[in-house]
């Protein structure tokens, strides 16, 4: 008996014709930067233009989307994992000021479906379309025995640019400044081994009045980027914290000095029904809620208390004063 690739579980052509199918979504995302993308053995991308900068700083940030894959991949909804990677990317180097370059995806399945796998990366696309941000390359990868049948799991890595002076968060926060926050989209990327586990069997599908959407739809929203309506007002903030993995208690003392706590006052925002839902269900603590769940803030910007009228009104959607920052010890405080 004669072996082949095919019959150890991996589909060559399948590939080339996942290619085939998010090629074009790909190109959509090329600018006059790029030099070689997709079918390159690697991404080149002309960075001559970083000779115009004064001090010219590269920010890199790698990461996955975690267990969320898992139940996109029960419902069969795969376009919005491609804007999750994507946009959380963005966001994490958002908060050091940068503005991103070009982005590579991993995608790995068991067996390849080349219209699942268009989906996604057809996503990545988009995503990396609305920043301004090219897809430079990515791999796709055919993995039976590694992964379970009908799963998959999707990562990035994202490359961006600022000018060295311009590095948040900066070394000037002082007890008194405001913290501020924007809207999340839903959970975004984090806590979705413990929301699959509470809501382990129950109907997906079926309108909620209370979220005015289904469970799937609530859940699986993608995760947002803040990228367009936060880096043109960055000169006014003093730090910015992506609310991801930690909520607000990991999150937020990762941008403090030692000595100062944020303090955060529950009720100056309208915690959505979605959060409400999730902690009755499943029965958490409400410090446990803030620790694992962005509770509808993805987004935190800390300002001088002197312009944060006028950051808000900058920036082109609701935004919240939350709370502000005290003499403590690198913490944050629920009140």
């Amino acid at each position: 008996m004669t072996n082949s690739y095919a019959s150890s579980g991996v589909d060559i052509d399948a590939g080339s014709r996942a290619v085939e199918l998010m090629k074009d979504s790909v190109k959509a995302t090329y600018n006059e930067s790029v030099l070689a993308g997709i079918g390159s053995f690697g991404g080149l991308f002309d960075a001559s233009a970083l000779k115009q900068m004064d001090s010219p700083v590269l920010v890199a940030s790698t990461d996955g989307v975690g267990t969320k894959v898992k139940l996109a991949a029960s419902i069969g909804r795969y376009r919005g994992v491609g804007h999750d990677i994507v946009n959380h990317c963005i966001d994490d180097i958002l908060v050091q000021g940068a503005r991103p370059l070009f982005f590579m995806d991993y995608f790995a399945t068991s067996k390849l479906n080349p219209e699942q796998t268009a989906e996604v990366v057809t996503g990545i696309a988009e995503a990396c379309k609305e920043s301004g941000m090219a897809l430079l390359g990515g791999e796709t990868a055919e993995m039976p025995g590694v992964y379970r049948d009908g799963e998959f799991d999707v990562a990035g890595t994202i490359v961006g640019i600022l000018e060295r002076d311009r590095i948040l968060p900066r070394p000037n926060l002082i007890a008194g400044d405001l913290i501020l926050g924007l809207p999340s989209s839903g959970p975004h990327t984090n806590g979705y081994s413990l929301i699959r586990k509470i809501f382990d069997g129950a109907d997906l599908y079926s309108i909620l009045p209370e979220l005015g959407c289904s469970l799937a739809d609530a859940l699986l929203a993608p995760h947002r980027s803040y990228f367009n309506a936060l880096y043109p007002h960055l000169e006014k903030a003093k730090a910015l914290a992506h609310l991801t993995g930690g909520g607000f208690i990991e999150n937020i003392p990762r941008i403090l000095p030692e000595n100062l706590n944020a303090v955060i006052h529950q009720g100056s925002w309208q915690v959505p029904p979605l959060w409400k839902l999730i902690q009755q269900q499943g029965n958490i603590s409400t410090e446990e809620m803030y620790r694992v769940f962005n509770m509808g803030i993805g987004m935190i910007a800390i300002v001088d208390k002197s312009v944060a009228v006028d950051f808000q009104l900058s920036i082109p959607e609701p935004t919240f004063i939350i709370g502000e920052l005290v003499e403590g010890e690198r913490k944050t405080i629920l009140a």
